[in-house]
């Protein structure tokens, strides 16, 4: 006993540790790049157009990101070359290793369908998620994805990571031979060895030998390819970059300060205000103003108004838009009465984005994409619940699921609205999932339920959010439509939407037979868009392209049956006001669409869901999109049928855009901290 337990204390030899050190080091370069070659090869069809100069990007650049992580796992082993290891010393470490390497490959099997669905590397999103209802959570997960499957997976490169590390650690056991005498050249050659692996080390973790930043993740936006520059990062990576942000907060003043705020102020209010609009409080208060819509753009038959927020109603499959024809027929026959936008964006990829983009008329900002949760939330805004409920509207909100996801109640609550109906209070619904609520059918039956006892005496306004064209996708048996097939992966999402575009038609069909209906106004429009093959822009920008059409009795004879004026949800608010025709104080940060000139560009500032600081504005068919501190690139897009995008260059458009971008994310986030963004102070 007393011998294995000196075995055990007897320290191994310098070189032995420095043995040890590499060829963990290589394990986990080689564990990081397989796992890189993994996401790729699950998400093949994203690559299509990867040319040879994505491909070296993607792996060369991917080398340095990954090294960046290892050389923070192996600090412990750094230190070794310091202290003397013993065998102890060794087992320990083999654990350290061991626990890291489980946790990347766990990491990196959760990334395949985190990628797939919203591409972007492990970020904020993951906390956002944390946060949530936990049961609703594992419901998604475990309905929606193999997760036995991935968690046999997981086990089992771990118990071989773990052989890998022992085998490693066997083999590289040399003792020292020095003798006592000669310490003290020992512990000089340790300090040298320790001094030159520390430096190549820290070099490492920086990501770079030269001066100036560490590597960040916009260094992997070099290329056209959004999937490369993805694939380039590392998902330990962004995902510990995500969680010092969450914890921080460093990420919410990025935007602040890059102009003098007077003009921030100017170039914002340029973008925003129309003809017809007179500011007020222009002190305290950014684009606050009191709007007297044109004459020209009054429907004095329209009293009510019934907003359809429509879950993943991506733009790209709605054959009205140049999609596929057979996944969206009956929202594609509604165009044919009302007034499309061909160019309308989503302000962010996540349903409460759209929410509160839609009804409160406040944009998704960096640092504040879950602006419902946050304390800055609790500020009433300058939205349709607060501007209708001072003309004495009834309201009701309509929704499958429940309120407290993403604090709807608390926010909404807050902002002015009064009649909840969620999954809660549906009785004997036709179908309920186990994860989210009832379906789309219940949902639009009890809206004309709810509408139906609306008291005459007062106009009405209603918000149906629609939930079933979601992970799992979990839809009526039988289903009401056949089935998608020919899209692959995307067979079981695009059936879900069928079955949404399904319960849609059905509502209106209902809906006609009401009185009510020949005085409501309509909008339909997609809370945001989801995934598919093809990438238009750094953004991804068909994630956030969705429908908004508008329809009311002789709408289309007024205004046209479509607009290709550049909009998002914030626009719809002062869309909607401006077709009462009467004057109105408020602070949209958009415009009323239908007043603009059907020839005018529009613009749109938008934001990607996951804690980055990239974003983009859209004006007519220009997309620029930009990451603070690594420049900007310039497309010019083309939607429809077959959509596409350029990298173009033009200083001068560059310039004026980029400007216009900083200006507007400055103003309102400077506005929502100050809270001055809504109607009042």
């Amino acid at each position: 006993m007393t011998r294995w337990h000196s075995s055990y204390q007897r320290p191994l030899s310098l070189s032995a540790h420095v043995l040890f050190l590499l060829f963990s080091l290589l394990i986990l370069m080689v564990l990081f790049g397989l796992l890189r070659l993994l996401l790729l090869l699950y998400n093949m069809d994203l690559a299509t157009g990867m040319g040879l100069s994505d491909w070296q990007h993607a792996f060369i650049t991917g080398v340095r990101f990954d090294l960046r992580v290892i050389a923070i796992i192996c600090l412990p082993l750094v230190l070794g070359t310091l202290l003397p290891v013993t065998l102890n010393a060794r087992r320990f470490y083999s654990v350290w290793l061991t626990l890291w390497s489980s946790l990347s490959v766990f990491l990196g099997l959760l990334e395949l369908d985190f990628y797939r669905e919203f591409h972007q590397r492990l970020n904020n999103l993951v906390f956002q998620y944390l946060k949530e209802d936990p049961a609703t959570v594992m419901s998604m997960l475990w309905h929606g994805f193999p997760v036995l499957r991935y968690l046999l997976g997981w086990l089992v490169l771990t118990l071989l990571l773990f052989s890998l590390f022992r085998w490693i650690d066997r083999r590289t056991r040399f003792y020292s031979e020095k003798p006592t005498q000669q310490r003290t050249h020992v512990l000089a050659t340790r300090l040298m060895a320790f001094a030159c692996v520390f430096l190549i080390d820290l070099a490492l973790a920086r990501g770079t030998f030269r001066s100036g930043p560490p590597l960040r993740w916009g260094d992997a936006f070099q290329g056209e390819s959004l999937f490369a520059n993805q694939l380039a990062l590392n998902g330990v990576f962004t995902l510990s970059q995500a969680t010092l942000q969450h914890f921080s907060h460093s990420g919410e003043h990025a935007w602040v300060g890059l102009m003098p705020d007077s003009e921030a102020i100017t170039l914002t209010r340029d973008m925003l205000l129309t003809r017809g609009d007179q500011l007020i409080d222009t002190e305290a208060a950014v684009i606050r103003r009191i709007t007297q819509p044109p004459t020209a753009g009054m429907m004095p038959g329209i009293r009510n108004v019934v907003i359809i927020l429509m879950e993943s109603f991506a733009g790209r499959f709605v054959g009205a838009l140049g999609g596929p024809e057979d996944i969206t027929p009956n929202f594609d026959t509604l165009t044919e009465e009302g007034v499309l936008f061909t160019r309308f964006f989503s302000n962010g990829t996540h349903t409460h984005q759209g929410m509160f983009a839609t009804m409160a008329c406040f944009p998704n900002l960096p640092g504040y994409e879950y602006l419902m949760q946050q304390p800055e939330g609790a500020h009433q805004f300058s939205g349709l619940p607060r501007l209708l409920a001072a003309r004495g509207y009834r309201d009701v909100y309509v929704y499958n699921g429940d309120f407290a996801w993403d604090n709807q109640f608390g926010f909404f609550r807050n902002q002015g609205m009064t009649t909840f109906i969620g999954r809660d209070d549906f009785i004997d619904p036709v179908f309920i999932d186990k994860t989210w609520g009832v379906s789309d059918q219940d949902v639009f039956d009890r809206a004309l339920e709810e509408l139906a006892n609306m008291p005459e005496d007062r106009p009405f306004y209603a918000l149906v959010q629609t939930l079933s064209n979601h992970t799992p996708y979990a839809l009526p048996e039988p289903l009401p439509v056949s089935p998608v097939t020919g899209q692959g992966e995307q067979n079981e999402h695009l059936t879900a939407m069928r079955y949404s575009d399904w319960a849609l038609g059905r509502f209106f069909r209902s809906a006609r037979t009401y009185p009510w209906f020949n005085e409501t106004l309509f909008v339909i429009v997609g809370d945001h868009g989801f995934s598919s093959p093809l990438q238009l822009t750094d953004i991804d920008l068909l994630r956030f392209y969705v429908p908004m059409l508008m329809i009311a009795p002789g709408i289309q004879a007024q205004f046209g049956s479509e607009r290709t004026t550049v909009g998002t949800q914030v626009d719809v608010v002062p869309t909607i006001l401006g077709r009462f025709g009467e004057q109105h104080q408020h602070q949209c940060w958009g415009r009323d669409l239908l007043s603009l000139p059907p020839s005018a560009p529009g613009i749109g500032v938008i934001k990607p869901s996951g804690g980055s600081q990239m974003a983009a504005i859209v004006e007519g068919d220009l997309a620029l999109v930009l990451i603070p501190g690594f420049g900007n690139r310039l497309y010019r897009y083309h939607l429809g049928s077959h959509p596409q995008a350029v990298a173009i260059q033009d200083e001068t458009v560059e310039e004026k855009m980029q400007k216009q971008l900083e200006a507007y994310i400055q103003s309102a986030t400077q506005a929502l901290q100050n809270n001055t963004a809504g109607v009042r102070n």
